[in-house]
């Protein structure tokens, strides 16, 4: 038996139960890990209230991100041996000490990235990849509009937009938080609850605006989002923090000056394994470069995880948070 935080019923943190589980040897395709880290994600709370439905009913592991050892295999497994070091980030199930894992979903680690900063930024890193390079592929002199700048993702999202050479625009909510995003590439941190970010964002760009949006809050950033983009620009909505963006009338992107808006989602940009390669490999060599830096900012016991997600959806956090087991 080992321990393991499920979900029996939805609800607030106070649901997430730390209790002890069997985890039994690994089938056909299968890997057995040891998890040294646990990556925690605002989708982990879409679960957990039932925003998003379990695919595996309940009770659930919570969680789908983390990094270990490998300590077995299944059968018709050639790709991995016991004492491999990998990552993922696969279905639930991942705050728990011990898993079993499709070994088509885990990617062996380089030497360069340790277990927390893989378990800190495998979704998220993954997440800004995708969205820099393939959702709307930032170019040199292109100007960007990155919400929630001093969240996990935002900062992934400033580094590396500022890589590629970018001009980035950021919103944040505090000052402290402003001092965060400016020091991980944004070089215009909006303060959102001073002032109207979409103004804003026509004074700094002289009425010119952003090539594109990047918005992980939702409702509340929709659609004066799309004040901010220029025409023939790309709105990309890929979470919701503050609540679902609600249905809207598909004209107003014509209205706004024939804007392209999608609402991506990671698995399926790696759905097929050399695109998960792929999408890991462009993630780890811009880290292991140090062009990109993962900030673990909170650290919790697997124990705490009802903390971890009260902080997380107080907006207490900067950059990633992890389940140390």
């Amino acid at each position: 038996m080992v321990a393991a935080v499920r979900v029996h019923k939805h609800g607030g943190p106070e649901v997430l139960t730390y209790e002890q589980v069997d985890v039994p040897a690994p089938g056909p395709g299968q890997i057995k890990l040891r998890q040294r880290a646990c990556g925690i994600n605002f989708i982990d709370t879409y679960f957990r209230t039932g925003m998003y439905p379990s695919p595996v009913g309940m009770p659930f592991i919570a969680g789908n991100e983390g990094a270990g050892d490998v300590i077995a295999v299944g059968p018709d497994v050639s790709d991995f041996k016991i004492g491999d070091r990998v990552a993922y980030v696969s279905g639930l199930g991942g705050y728990a000490e011990e898993r079993l894992l499709p070994a088509e979903r885990a990617v062996k680690l380089p030497p360069a990235i340790g277990y927390e900063q893989a378990a800190g930024m495998m979704l998220k890193g993954m997440t800004a990849q995708y969205l820099l390079r393939r959702t709307h592929r930032v170019e040199p002199g292109q100007t960007i509009l990155v919400h929630a700048a001093a969240g996990g993702v935002g900062q992934i999202l400033c580094q590396w937009g500022k890589h590629l050479g970018a001009i980035v625009l950021g919103t944040v909510g505090s000052k402290e938080k402003a001092d965060i995003a400016r020091a991980n590439g944004c070089d215009h941190p909006i303060l959102y609850r001073e002032e109207d970010f979409a103004e804003r964002v026509k004074q700094i760009t002289g009425g010119a605006l952003c090539h594109v949006v990047y918005d992980s809050v939702g409702k509340d950033t929709f659609p004066k989002s799309l004040d901010c983009i220029r025409p023939l620009g790309m709105f990309a909505s890929f979470g919701s923090s503050s609540g679902k963006v609600d249905a809207f009338d598909i004209n107003i992107l014509q209205f706004k000056g024939s804007l392209f808006a999608t609402r991506p989602t990671l698995n399926h940009y790696i759905a097929a394994r050399k695109e998960l390669l792929a999408t890991a490999g462009d993630l780890f060599d811009v880290v292991a470069s140090g062009k990109v830096k993962i900030p673990v900012n909170q650290k919790y016991p697997l124990k705490d995880a009802q903390k971890a997600h009260i902080d997380l959806e107080s907006r207490n956090t900067t950059g990633s948070s992890i389940l140390v087991v």
